[in-house]
């Protein structure tokens, strides 16, 4: 394969596309912001979303840079074993569609905090969710952030940090103005870009081998040999293979910007049809990243992709560049910038209601503010995120932030993910067992991350580090469980043992049967 690339240069094309994604997105925006009056419709869309709608959001909410940038490139790189991280993340959503889904819609109100917090003491919970929730929203941000400078610095020639800046100006516009009506729809918008692109992409590579997969796969393997159709090259240490599947697996029902879209939709049973959808939608997805990989192997190779990008994300524009020219390489980068746009503005509106909603509306006001209030603080909290995502997207130039995306899973499977379970299915979990539970599965997880072989070694570049495993899940998720029943046990709350009953009747039945 020829190794020239227009990659590096300005490419018009991307630009042409992107700037339609933009003013189209900036057009619903508008028409969101003449319907964004009240705090229920900036932080759920005044419950007016349809199952199969938020199915495609939650998709489009889920599937990142990462996902589609990130998978192709590890495919690409390592074969059959980079499909571990797609297929943890789809395991978790059939935990989130029979334990999740239902009590959260039925439960809560914008945030998970709502549902732990449901028959327990209100302020300390909170303030332990909405630690949990900022941490796991950080570190996902500043992963997409650096994604956004890296690849507008490649597409339109400019520098990361006007690229950082733009990105986070153009999805303050969209949160600030639209909330999570202009954000569902923009999500909506990109799951559809998205799952076109890969799509078009993934026949256009099996044109190449007589749309045989089989085919495509064997021809890898007479270039690069059998290894890349074994598993064992991405994670050969059996244990860290398992810790990270279930970082992948219980992360996915801990992550807050996912789990605020259950309370979009008018009831439970819209709520369960989202997760129908959205599981669908990822799998199908999931399997095209599987071709894109094999393809980007095969018809760029290993070569071109390393020297383009040390961590292969550039896989799947390069794939693009080849079987369609600069055209078609423009096309999949406007839609992975839409990608990136549409994960940045549903984390910062999750942030922005743990910030409003869990801090100071239920803390510092004690529940006792009007809704223009909560609607004031809300604006004012996402704009402190959107700087905040900027300064930091700006702070890790040049840094590889891969590990992030599965720091934030460990985070939300061992801090979030332990007491939400506790709180909707244990009668005699607790306020300071809850309370524990989120902030040792955090901090733990955090702690664990930092003293690991992917700190320690590949970023720090010491011999070795104190923690073996790369991924904390295997110790930390059983941690934060145990700690939250001991502690339960140890400190029983009458009140709290009383109220399960009303709680298991809403959580069934929804509001109007309380």
């Amino acid at each position: 394969m020829n190794s020239t690339t227009t990659i590096g240069e300005p490419n018009t094309v991307a630009i042409i596309f992107f700037f339609i994604f933009v003013a189209f997105t900036l057009v619903i925006t508008y028409w969101a912001a003449r319907r964004t009056k009240t705090t229920e419709e900036y932080f759920a869309a005044g419950r007016a979303i349809s199952g199969r709608q938020n199915g495609f959001a939650l998709a489009g909410d889920f599937m990142s840079a990462a996902s589609f940038l990130g998978i192709a490139g590890l495919v690409a790189l390592s074969g059959f074993d980079g499909l571990i991280y797609s297929t943890g993340w789809l395991v978790g959503w059939p935990i989130v569609l029979v334990m999740i889904a239902e009590p959260l819609r039925n439960l809560g109100k914008y945030t998970f905090a709502d549902v732990v917090s449901f028959r327990l003491k209100q302020t300390p919970v909170r303030l332990a969710a909405a630690l949990g929730t900022l941490a796991v929203v950080m570190f996902y941000l500043i992963a997409q952030m650096v994604g956004a400078g890296n690849l507008f610095k490649l597409m339109f020639g400019l520098s990361y940090e006007t690229a950082v800046v733009i990105v986070g100006i153009v999805m303050l516009v969209y949160v600030l103005f639209g909330g999570m009506i202009a954000t569902t729809w923009v999500q909506i918008v990109k799951a559809a870009l998205l799952m076109g692109g890969a799509l078009l992409l993934s026949i256009m590579v099996l044109a190449q081998f007589d749309m045989n997969p089989v085919a495509l796969f064997r021809a890898a393997a007479d270039k690069y040999g059998d290894a890349v159709l074994a598993p064992g090259s991405q994670v050969s240490n059996p244990w860290d293979a398992v810790s990270l599947g279930l970082a992948l697996m219980f992360g996915t029902a801990g992550l807050p910007h996912v789990l605020m879209r259950f309370y979009t939709v008018p009831d439970a049973k819209a709520a369960r049809q989202s997760v129908f959808w959205a599981t669908g939608l990822i799998g199908l997805f999931y399997l095209m990243t599987f071709i894109l990989g094999f393809g980007a192997m095969v018809l760029v190779g290993r070569d071109v992709i390393l020297d383009i990008d040390k961590g292969g994300n550039m896989a799947a524009p390069l794939l693009a560049e080849v079987l369609g020219g600069k055209g078609l390489l423009g096309f999949i980068a406007a839609v992975a910038f839409a990608t990136i746009l549409a994960v940045v503005a549903g984390l910062t509106l999750s942030g922005a209601a743990a910030l409003s909603h869990d801090l100071w509306v239920s803390v510092v006001r004690k529940g006792h503010a009007d809704h223009k209030e909560q609607l004031r603080v809300a604006r004012a909290a996402t704009i402190l995120l959107g700087l905040l995502a900027i300064a930091l997207g700006i702070i890790f130039k040049g840094q590889n932030v891969a590990f992030m995306v599965g720091l934030a899973f460990a985070v939300a499977a061992s801090g979030n993910f332990p007491a939400l379970v506790l709180a909707i299915f244990w009668r005699r979990a607790t306020t300071a067992g809850m309370v524990a539970s989120m902030i040792v599965g955090t901090v733990t997880s955090l702690a664990f991350i930092y003293f690991s072989p992917t700190i320690q070694v590949d970023i720090l570049k010491h011999s070795d580090a104190w923690f073996p495993l790369k991924n904390p899940a295997l110790v930390t998720i059983p941690l934060s469980f145990l700690v939250g029943i001991i502690v339960s046990l140890l400190t029983p709350e009458k009140s709290a043992f009383d109220g399960y009953d009303a709680k298991e009747r809403q959580m069934i039945l929804g509001v109007e049967g309380k």
